[in-house]
């Protein structure tokens, strides 16, 4: 079964986010800090991952993204904060392997 994952961004004093949708969350937090493409990700330096969710549906994902983007900023800043109330770099807990940054 394949996990996809809605997931926010964070520039290093948190005044932009960036709200996108994966398949591998590891490849993609990989590329938005290593700057693979030169974006909103890129120009804003928005590389610390602060919120995700995992679902098995694309469809779904795709539409819990929309409507993430749909929202308040402090909507937004609400559910960052219910789950993570410092703003921690959730990426640091994410291994990256070799193997989990290859294509599929």
């Amino acid at each position: 079964m394949r996990s996809f994952f809605v997931y926010i961004l964070a520039n290093r004093l948190n005044s932009v986010l960036y709200i996108g949708v994966t398949n591998n969350l590891k490849r993609r937090l990989f590329e938005h800090r290593s700057k693979v493409n030169d974006g909103f990700s890129c120009r804003y330096q928005t590389t610390r991952l602060v919120f995700y969710e995992e679902t098995s549906d694309v469809f779904a994902a795709l539409q819990r993204e929309k409507e993430l983007k749909g929202w308040r900023r402090s909507k937004k800043d609400h559910l960052i904060f219910s789950v993570n109330p410092h703003w921690n770099d959730l990426g640091e807990m994410l291994q990256f392997e070799d193997s989990s940054l290859r294509s599929e």
